[in-house]
């Protein structure tokens, strides 16, 4: 790995969000933002959530979104890899992105070192899996015969079933405006600590909670929650030396140099 560039990580786009009228300027300046990111980028990571919602029939994938196709198709046809976390809004990523971006798919949670330092990373979404009615949801939403029966339904059917029910989500509610809680409830940080405990991450970088935080947790770890596209674009930049949380401001892009 190239120690003179930079990785970059970003979550929580939430393009397509019917509970947001800013859809296709964020899906501009995030393109924007990939084009420029590219020039220096080793590699880059979405940590989850860039669909507000997304699901792949096997000859059918959603409409919309070309700009941001084809940016991270580019990128990763220069050699940039892109690594894409599922999130709870697009968990049902299958073959498609992979194959006709070259984007590499997670659906767990990851445990690499970058530039010599240990991270963890993921969408950050029930970290230490204590939501017991929310992580049986999740086995049903990863349920093969599920995901079976919810693809016989025509693609107009279930994309308005879907948009429906994120009605009820924090972006149609209000409660994305939660600030920070408290490092003794922010769920985020109660599992990175305990993990700590066991075995050592310089950092932990996670997305879903839609705010902006760089939180010690011990002298030689940090908690890196990304943020979000749709009220603070921020991003992470990690170097080799130190990570920084960046914002656009009034919409422009900055250099991170």
């Amino acid at each position: 790995m190239n120690q003179s560039k930079k990785i970059y990580f970003a979550s929580d786009v939430h393009l397509g969000a019917l509970a947001l009228k800013n859809n296709h300027e964020r899906e501009l300046l995030f393109v924007s933002w990939l084009h420029q990111i590219r020039q220096d980028a080793s590699m880059i990571f979405l940590l989850g959530d860039i669909f507000d919602f997304w699901f792949e029939y096997r000859k059918v994938a959603p409409q919309g979104f070309v700009r941001v196709l084809g940016a991270i198709a580019g990128i990763c046809d220069s050699g940039i890899p892109v690594h894409f976390f599922t999130g709870n809004h697009d968990i049902w990523v299958f073959d498609y992105l992979p194959r006709e971006t070259g984007m590499i798919i997670h659906h767990e949670p990851m445990e690499t070192e970058l530039f010599g330092k240990k991270f963890f990373l993921g969408h950050g979404d029930d970290p230490g899996k204590t939501d017991k009615k929310y992580q049986l949801l999740k086995r049903f939403f990863h349920n093969k015969i599920a995901q079976w029966a919810f693809a016989k339904f025509h693609p107009d059917l279930s994309f308005r079933l879907a948009h429906y029910c994120s009605k009820n989500s924090r972006l149609s509610n209000g409660t994305i405006d939660v600030g920070f809680l408290g490092e003794d409830r922010e769920h985020q940080i109660i599992f990175a600590r305990k993990v700590l405990k066991e075995r050592h991450f310089d950092y932990f970088v996670l997305g879903h909670r839609h705010i902006s935080l760089d939180f010690k947790l011990a002298e030689n770890s940090r908690l890196i929650i990304l943020g979000n596209w749709f009220k603070e674009c921020t991003y992470g930049v990690y170097d080799g030396d130190t990570f920084r949380l960046e914002k656009i401001i009034n919409k422009t892009l900055t250099s991170s140099k």
